[in-house]
């Protein structure tokens, strides 16, 4: 069927004019992935028949599409590179060997004045092209290492211009390019791969992409440009030899470090600092304040200079997510990170926060400078959120690498989190990143943590009840509104809103909408209260927050959170009362839910892997099959009832304890199964079990001194009728009828075993009792005792 269809491919693009083959791309490169198979396959020296003819039409279609790729038309040239990304994913090695011609065509492509779609799925195909490569030396030493160069430069091409000055060659973006998003991340996706190839072009890629996130308006780039201009940044020191990368890593991330304190020694010149650095190296930057606030000399790392308030915000941030790159980015060695330099950074900038409005200014946390006006510090007071962030990122990438590691500075980043979160949880950016940090913290570090990590944790943990439970923080209060409306009246000047009389579930219904703006910060919420439940001891919570917790979680039916909160159950505390779970509200909501089938039914069958446990199992697989047919050959209660009652004749032995034993209720069922077994003469009287022996029931005579017991005829023939010792059974079932369940008694004597026969309590019905009395003290004279009902 694959040999069909790529004929059918090969012979639709030999046919069809080239003006109608766009249309039909699409459908013809799905056709070329279905003979993967077939044009992945190994070609024999010695072909037959049907080899020869898959040959003949791999053949044509690399003929067709290297004609495609010269064609004159727009047309043509767009199907050829979509046709060639299908047939090289499809046949890779294959395909590829031989395929130099094609991947030169296609370097030419970005050279021609094609549309922008044509030129951005060419750079894509190439970049696939060159990464199938690099698995075989070969291919690369054809391919890849006399194209690669050429690729480059003409992607360069697309979206910089290239400037020759005294220091060397250096690029300069193109405003507004259509390219630059496509190109940093081709180049990213290759610059790993093939490090030495791109050596030769670290001073343009360099220039070009400090251009890029260090710009400030009115050469303003996207947000993904510059994420991705980030990362091609971080991940230029592989490209420096091989014992140098390292070095060059280290001296790019402290030098990082060092701007992001330039920067912020301008951006903070409205407020006095009281932090103080542990690094010695670290000097301050001399400030003008007759000046307005910016930087005009470029940093260690080239950054251009920068002015104003928010454009220094934003060389802040990009240098903060520069610094998180180059954290994160995997390398092939083991690299030193500057921890202790990490954390005293994030602990300068975290130290300065939004001062609360009602605040007196003398009782601040934050002295300000006297010498910057108050439109330079409100405008510091706008961008602090988005700095303290974008700080709260950079602190997550470090535990999400360090993992474990970071619990010796544990106290320190719950102490930046929670003094940015008390004066500014306003923002809800602020609280989703924080809530990630200690999502991130939790996981990792919360069993270790004591009952102080966890008292600072509590402001958090309430304020993500609220975000979960849909509560904001821009509702007034009602005591607020009564005392509103109270100092309104005295001033005689009462504004009201008549459509909230109107419609009195409008403003219900603007709280509910203004709360669900953020699911991102719904679903961080959610999570931290998750993982504080699984992995915090359950021990360190108070009652007040373990019950707030559980609340929350119950009204908005988190399925994850209650699991967790049911398999973490509050310990048993000398003091306090017993600890409620909330599982009745899981199976309520979740009844049809595996987890919680699990969780109510576990159904795990006991895994006996000793050997003396499988024997004793065995042993009572076989007592219970026997218990099985003994229990199906009994017959019914009711046929033993209509048997006539033999008369029993007491001896003188017979005290008032046993009579008393003898007005318990019988089991009915007890003495209709043990009536069946064979009369005492076939079975050994003298045997005897680990049971202890029971006393004896009315129908035995007690000897004393030589005297025998005297019944008479019919008695002592029933009693030999149904006192056939028991089987012994190793194990019990629950499902069997409680007179074989019950342990046998030791037998002394057929009259005693009929006695204990008789003597089962747990009967549901009642069998007439005995009133065994004596007529005569003498003992050659027995008189029959009338059973009463």
């Amino acid at each position: 069927m694959t040999t069909t269809t790529l004929r059918a491919v090969t012979h639709r693009l030999t046919t069809t004019p080239v003006e109608q083959l766009p249309p039909i791309a699409s459908f013809l490169a799905t056709s070329l992935s279905d003979c993967a198979e077939l044009l992945s396959a190994p070609q024999t020296q010695k072909p037959g028949k049907s080899d020869s003819d898959h040959a003949v039409q791999v053949h044509k279609l690399k003929t067709r599409l290297a004609s495609l790729l010269q064609d004159r038309s727009v047309e043509g040239r767009w199907t050829a590179v979509v046709l060639v990304k299908a047939a090289v994913e499809a046949g890779q090695w294959e395909i590829l060997r031989g395929y130099e011609p094609i991947v030169r065509n296609l370097v030419g492509i970005l050279a021609k004045p094609d549309p922008i779609s044509t030129r951005k799925m060419c750079i894509v195909t190439l970049t696939r092209i060159f990464h199938l490569t690099y698995q075989y030396p070969t291919l690369v030493r054809e391919i890849t290492t006399p194209q690669l160069p050429g690729f480059i430069t003409a992607a360069l091409n697309l979206v910089s211009v290239l400037a020759k000055g005294p220091s060397g060659s250096s690029r300069k973006s193109k405003p507004n390019s259509p390219f630059m998003e496509t190109v940093l991340h081709a180049l990213l996706e290759l610059i790993s791969r093939h490090p030495t190839i791109f050596r030769p072009f670290i001073p343009q890629l360099r220039s070009l992409l400090v251009e890029i996130f260090g710009s400030s308006p009115p050469a303003y780039f996207p947000e993904n440009v510059v994420d991705a201009a980030e990362h091609l940044f971080a991940s230029l020191y592989k490209c420096a030899p091989k014992d140098k990368s390292d070095a060059g890593w280290n001296d790019d991330c402290r030098s990082t470090i060092r701007s992001i304190h330039r920067t912020a020694d301008h951006l903070f010149r409205a407020v006095v600092e009281q932090w103080e650095s542990v690094d010695t190296t670290l000097i301050a930057t001399r400030l003008n304040y007759s000046q307005d606030i910016g930087d005009q000399e470029p940093d260690l790392l080239g950054l251009p200079g920068w002015r104003g308030v928010h454009a220094g915000a934003d060389r802040l941030i990009a240098l903060l997510e520069l610094l998180s790159d180059f954290i994160s980015m995997p390398s092939t060695s083991a690299i030193p990170i500057p921890l202790g330099s990490i954390l005293d950074l994030t602990s300068r900038l975290t130290s300065v926060t939004v001062p609360p409005e009602s605040a007196d200014p003398s009782q601040s946390s934050v002295q300000t400078n006297p010498q910057i006006s108050r439109d330079e510090r409100e405008m510091l007071w706008a961008e602090l959120p988005r700095i303290h962030t974008t700080c709260m990122d950079l602190m997550r990438n470090v535990i999400n690498l360090l993992e474990s590691s970071t619990t010796p500075v544990m106290q320190a980043i719950l102490d930046q989190t929670t003094w940015v979160f008390r004066n500014e949880k306003f923002s809800r950016d602020i609280r989703s990143a924080i809530y990630d940090v200690l999502y991130s913290l939790v996981s990792v570090n919360g069993p270790a943590m004591t009952k102080q990590n966890v008292n600072s944790l509590t402001s958090v943990l309430r304020a993500c009840c609220l975000d979960v439970s849909c509560s904001t923080e821009e509702s007034t209060p009602p005591q607020n509104t009564q005392s509103d409306s109270k100092s309104k009246s005295k001033t005689g000047q009462t504004t009201a809103n008549a459509d909230s009389f109107l419609n009195p579930e409008l403003q219900k219904a603007r709280d509910a909408q203004s709360s669900l703006r953020s699911p991102e910060l719904q679903h961080a919420a959610s999570r931290l209260l998750q993982v504080a439940l699984v992995s915090v001891p359950a021990a360190l919570f108070t009652p007040s927050l373990r019950a707030e917790i559980d609340r929350t979680i119950i009204l908005t039916a988190d399925k994850n959170a209650m699991l967790a909160s049911v398999l973490n159950p509050v310990p048993a505390i000398k003091g306090r009362g017993a600890g409620s779970s909330i599982m009745p509200f899981l199976v309520r909501g979740y009844a049809d839910q595996m987890e919680v089938e699990a969780l109510v039914r576990p159904r795990m069958p006991v895994l006996m892997t000793a050997p003396e446990l499988d024997a004793q199992a065995d042993a009572e697989d076989e007592d219970e099959d026997m218990q099985d047919e003994m229990y199906d050959a009994a017959p019914k209660t009711s046929d033993f009832l209509r048997q006539p009652v033999p008369v029993l004749t007491p001896g003188p032995a017979l005290e008032s304890p046993i009579a008393a034993d003898a007005s318990k209720p019988l089991h009915k069922r007890a003495y209709a199964e043990e009536a069946i077994i064979q009369p005492a003469s076939s079975s050994k009287p003298s045997e005897k079990t680990d049971v202890q022996p029971k006393k004896a029931r009315f129908g035995e005579s007690l000897p004393k001194e030589g005297k025998t017991p005297v019944t008479e005829e019919p008695a002592t023939s029933v009693t030999q009728a149904v006192s056939a010792p028991m089987p012994v059974s190793t194990g019990t079932r629950t499902d069997m009828p409680s007179a074989q369940s019950q342990p046998p008694s030791t037998l002394q004597t057929p009259a005693s075993a009929s006695a204990a026969s008789l003597a089962v309590d747990d009967s549901d019905d009642e069998l007439p009792t005995l009133n065994i009395e004596s007529d005569t003290d003498s003992e050659d004279e027995d008189d029959d005792v009338p059973m009463l009902g």
